[in-house]
């Protein structure tokens, strides 16, 4: 039997996915949470076989949660999502992620690459897989991306600065490099476009 701990925000595709992986006989979904944080919590309790995570939840996000459960237990983490941006896979597979899949695979299907991610092989949908080859590198540093990500939340660069423990001034030329960097006039656009690359 595979024991799965299920992670989506949305309570009804997560309950139907759960009732139609339940219909196969060899697995068994032993919990089920609406956020990454959550599901990190369910995985310490049940030790499943599995997580499955929706890739965009309130908090911890599916790679939040995928990283946080690599570090700890290693245990085979797949990510579903419906927008599936090509940096994104890239950041998965490196937080340990075992198998992307979109969230229009059909729950057959889905349960086979479980059996195969149970097994130990790797799992990435060829669609995702060629956009990711085909999209351009990341051209910004660590810390860039990590100031866009605070970015995202539409804070003052006093805000961002506080989070980040950095000076204002040295917030604003971080920024300012990305903006160049990206071809933007905004820190909120410079982080709409890593956004969109998946890059944060």
């Amino acid at each position: 039997m595979i024991r799965i701990v299920l992670a989506d925000d949305e309570d009804l595709i997560r309950g139907a996915l759960a009732a139609l992986l339940e219909l196969e006989d060899d697995i068994e979904v032993v919990g089920q949470a609406s956020n990454g944080r959550a599901a990190v919590d369910l995985v310490r309790a049940h030790r499943p076989d599995l997580a499955v995570l929706d890739l965009e939840m309130p908090g911890w996000d599916g790679l939040d949660a995928a990283r946080r459960l690599h570090t700890e237990s290693e245990i085979p983490v797949v990510i579903v999502t419906r927008h599936a941006r090509p940096g994104v896979l890239k950041r998965a597979l490196a937080g340990g992620v075992r198998g992307f899949v979109p969230k229009t695979t059909p729950a057959s299907r889905l349960a086979e690459i479980l059996r195969d991610v149970h097994a130990g092989k790797r799992y990435v949908d060829p669609e995702i897989a060629a956009s990711a080859l085909s999209a351009t590198s990341c051209p910004l540093t660590e810390r860039e991306l990590e100031l866009l990500r605070y970015a995202q939340d539409g804070g003052t660069v006093n805000t961002i600065a506080e989070r980040a423990h950095l000076a204002s001034g040295t917030v604003r030329n971080y920024l300012s490099s990305a903006m160049t960097k990206l071809g933007v006039d905004t820190r909120h656009e410079a982080a709409r476009k890593a956004w969109e690359e998946g890059w944060i």
